[in-house]
C-alpha cells in the first residue's frame, strides 16, 4: 500500500496550476487616465471637421489630410472624394500607417459611423483624427438623401407625435452602477487597449433609430449628452439622464449601466457615435440614437441656432 500512497500523494491538482494572469477593466482604466485616453481627453475641440473648412474648390479634393472613406465599395464607386481611400471601417486602424503622417479624415454617409472610425484612431495613437460633418451627404446632393429623410421640418420632429414621452422636466439623479466585467488575454494597459479596440471595430457601429425607442424606453437606459440647460429647454425622452461630461477620472461613466443597454443620444447623432465607441471599449453595451435630436425635434434646434442639418454643398465628386 505504501508505494500507491505515495503515488497519489503526488498527483498534480488544478491548485497546483499556476494562476495565469489576465487584463481586467480596472487596468484597462488606470492606462486610459494615465496616457489621456479619458472621454475629456480625446472628445476634444478639432475631433469633426466641416467640409468647407477643408476643401479645396480648385479641384474639391481635401489637401493635407489622409481621406478614408468607410462607406460600402459600391457607394464609394458611385461618388467619392477625389483622392479618399475605401476603408472597411474594421479596418481603420491598420489603415492609418499609409497616412504618412497627415492627420487623418474619416468619410462616411451621415458623419456618423465615422465617430467609430476617429475614436478608434485616437485611441490608437492618431490624435488628428477627425470626422467629416454631415458625412458625404453634407458634400453634395446627390448623397443628401439619409440626412434629408432623417432631419427638417417634415420629417425631424416626430416627438410632435409622442409628446407623453418627450419632456422638458429636470433631470433625475444618476444612480451608481458597477464596473464592466471582462477579462482580456492582454494584460499591459497599451496592449488590452488595443485588443479593446479592436473588438469594437469588429463589432461594426451600434447605433438604433430614435423611432424603435418610442414607447420601449423601459428597454434602455438612456443618456442625453447635452448641458443641462439645452437639456431642459429642448426636451428629452421622459426616462433620460441629462450626463455631460462623462470620465473616467471624475467617475461619471459610474452612472452607466454595466449590466444593461445603454443609449447615447445628443444633437445629430455624430457626438454620440464617438461617446458610444469609447463606451464599447471599455466594455458596455452602448448604442448611439441616430440623427439625434434632428430627427426629434428639429425645428426648436433650428430656431436657436443649435447643430442642426441646414442642406448640403455643391462640391464636385469622382467615380474612378
Amino acid at each position: 500500500m505504501v508505494p500507491a500512497l505515495v503515488l497519489s500523494g503526488c498527483k498534480k491538482t488544478d491548485d497546483d496550476e499556476p494562476e495565469v494572469k489576465k487584463g481586467t477593466y480596472a487596468d484597462l482604466k488606470e492606462y486610459m487616465v494615465a496616457g489621456g485616453f479619458d472621454l475629456t481627453d480625446v472628445l476634444v475641440d478639432g475631433w469633426i471637421k466641416p467640409a468647407n473648412a477643408v476643401v479645396d474648390t480648385t479641384d474639391y479634393s481635401i489637401p493635407g489630410w489622409y481621406v478614408m472613406d468607410i462607406r460600402s465599395a459600391s457607394d464609394f464607386a458611385d461618388g467619392h472624394i477625389k483622392g479618399a481611400v475605401n476603408v472597411e471601417l474594421k479596418n481603420v486602424v491598420a489603415e492609418a500607417a499609409n497616412a504618412g503622417g497627415k492627420p487623418i479624415l474619416v468619410v462616411c454617409k451621415t458623419g456618423q459611423t465615422a465617430g467609430h472610425a476617429v475614436m478608434a484612431l485616437r485611441l490608437s495613437g492618431y490624435p488628428n483624427a477627425a470626422v467629416l460633418k454631415w458625412g458625404m451627404a453634407g458634400w453634395n446632393p446627390d448623397f443628401a438623401g439619409p440626412w434629408e429623410s432623417n432631419a427638417g421640418t417634415e420629417n425631424g420632429n416626430t416627438a410632435d407625435e409622442h409628446a407623453s414621452e418627450w419632456t422638458t422636466s429636470a433631470a433625475p439623479a444618476h444612480e451608481n452602477f458597477a464596473d464592466p466585467s471582462w477579462e482580456s488575454t492582454a494584460t499591459e494597459g497599451e496592449a488590452i487597449l488595443t485588443e479593446r479596440v479592436e473588438m469594437m471595430l469588429n463589432n461594426g457601429f451600434q447605433s438604433i433609430s430614435s423611432d424603435n425607442v418610442w414607447g420601449n424606453q423601459d428597454n434602455y437606459q438612456i443618456h442625453n449628452f447635452w448641458a443641462e440647460a439645452d437639456y431642459t429647454e429642448f426636451g428629452h425622452f421622459s426616462t433620460a439622464y441629462q450626463l455631460k461630461p462623462i470620465s473616467l477620472q471624475g467617475g461619471e461613466v459610474k452612472a452607466i449601466d454595466s449590466e444593461g443597454t445603454t443609449l447615447v443620444y445628443c444633437f445629430t447623432g455624430q457626438t454620440s457615435s464617438m461617446v458610444t465607441a469609447w463606451l464599447n471599449v471599455l466594455g458596455y453595451d452602448a448604442k448611439s440614437i441616430l440623427f439625434g435630436v434632428n430627427r426629434i425635434n428639429f425645428d426648436e434646434l433650428e430656431a436657436a441656432g443649435k447643430p442642426h442639418w441646414h442642406g448640403p454643398e455643391n462640391y464636385e465628386y469622382v467615380t474612378e
